[in-house]
């Protein structure tokens, strides 16, 4: 960020600034508590000392919505900070262990509501819990992709070329691309080293599918090692886990962490210009951008997901307070679901959570075509957002009014969890409240909330 980006973030002058970077003025308390406030992912690493994480941390938790009251002055949250460590350090704890247990509170009335048992898990919905309760970034993989992509030349993009090439000189592979009558994406014979790619795919995906198979021979012994830490129950699940960490690290050696971050917040998480910059599909890209994560190194904290024409969200994953529903569909307000019915068009929207949290979500319906008239092309939308306390490096939130009372869509996570008395668009009341019906008076919705 340039200073004068940075002073905008921290509500001070650009002097003020560039004074405190000079060690010509100290960071004060409002500072500090701006820099937690406006990074609060990054404020853990901004200070090695102990005392400064635990002061972020502190003042994170104490501006939480859902606290009732005018948030304390920064001052007095420091001076009780200083005078009552232990204090701060315990709230801190009891802060975390509350957002656990209303994750946990949440996934539980989901699956009452919908009939479904929480210990009844699908492989794949295993799977794609590990994902989520790992914060979407795989450490150890992360780094064996980016130090692959390094033995490559240097700043180069990679090509298919480049890909065949690795794996015929690494791993012994023969690789064929060409079309094939069914639906088959990839087949690896691992007995007679052989690679088949469909050549009817685009060349993003084709270049994924050489990635995906260069990477689980790469990071086999990683992957491994992960999946056996990971000791899903449910049978299958570890196979699908496999299969993700490979997609992983297919997207994470296509997108080395640290060019990709840079070159993100150059164009300002421009997801089109970072398709093209690295030869990637807009999903890609997109999903690449909710993984990073890295302790010391992170980027803006996204929140991602796909969803279908019925509405399901077949990938999700947020690093921000916004939670998806596990089972069941999303809220109907949410643009997504508008942008899967137009592809191929940026829709823009300013949603506010029941909490008061707001966010800038840009949406696109996108086609993947089949390369047969035989068959369906697949056709699903893509959802990128994060908190407006990043929307100046966030291009989409441009002209939009964040602050401006009325101007955000009320959305919620799902129906059966959303508290909002009003809403034409609810489908089912809320799973933990009671509803009222008076059979002589009809509103849009046929009940209220009690």
């Amino acid at each position: 960020m340039d200073q004068a980006t940075m002073a905008q973030a921290l509500g001070i002058s650009v002097s003020y600034l560039s004074q405190m970077e000079n060690d010509d003025r100290p960071l004060t308390a409002k500072v500090k508590a701006a820099l937690a406030s406006a990074f609060p992912t990054d404020w853990a690493s901004f200070d090695s000392r102990e005392e400064e994480q635990l002061l972020g941390a502190f003042t994170y938790a104490l501006a939480h919505p859902e606290l009732p009251g005018p948030a304390l002055e920064p001052e007095r949250i420091e001076k009780l900070h200083l005078q009552f460590p232990e204090f701060a350090a315990r709230y801190v704890d009891l802060y975390n262990a509350h957002m656990r247990a209303n994750e946990r509170i949440n996934m539980i009335e989901e699956a009452i509501a919908n009939d479904h048992a929480v210990q009844a898990r699908l492989p794949w919905e295993a799977a794609r819990d590990w994902f989520h309760e790992a914060g979407n970034y795989v450490h150890a993989l992360d780094c064996l992709a980016e130090d692959m992509a390094a033995s490559f030349t240097a700043g180069q993009t990679l090509d298919e070329g480049m890909l065949v090439e690795a794996l015929a000189r690494r791993h012994g592979i023969e690789t064929l691309i060409a079309e094939t009558p069914d639906s088959a994406l990839r087949s690896y014979t691992s007995s007679e080293r052989r690679l088949f790619v469909n050549a009817a795919l685009p060349t993003e995906s084709r270049k994924f599918m050489l990635a995906h198979q260069l990477m689980m021979l790469e990071g086999q012994a990683v992957i491994a090692d992960v999946v056996s830490k990971a000791g899903l129950p449910v049978m299958g699940a570890d196979r699908l886990l496999a299969i993700g960490l490979g997609n992983y690290a297919a997207g994470a050696l296509l997108m080395p962490y640290a060019p990709f971050r840079e070159a993100a917040r150059e164009v300002r998480h421009d997801i089109d210009r970072l398709a093209r910059r690295f030869g990637v599909s807009f999903e890609q890209a997109c999903h690449r951008l909710s993984t990073l994560q890295r302790p010391g190194l992170r980027g803006i904290p996204f929140f991602f997901c796909r969803v279908d024409m019925a509405g399901n969200i077949t990938k999700r994953h947020s690093a921000t307070r916004l939670q998806f529903a596990r089972f069941g569909g999303a809220c109907p307000l949410w643009n997504v679901h508008e942008a899967v019915a137009v592809p191929d068009r940026i829709n823009i929207q300013l949603g506010e959570t029941p909490d008061g949290v707001r966010y800038v979500s840009m949406a696109k319906g996108l086609v993947k075509p089949s390369g047969s008239y035989s068959r369906t092309p697949r056709r699903f939308a893509v959802v990128l957002g994060c908190e407006i306390a990043h929307a100046a490096n966030f291009v989409y939130a441009d002209g939009l009014q964040l602050e401006v009372e009325g101007a955000a869509t009320p959305i919620g996570i799902t129906c059966r969890l959303c508290p909002r008395q009003s809403c034409d668009q609810r489908a089912f009341p809320p799973a933990d409240r009671p509803i009222h019906v008076d059979p002589d008076n009809r509103q849009i919705v046929p009940y209220w909330i009690g």
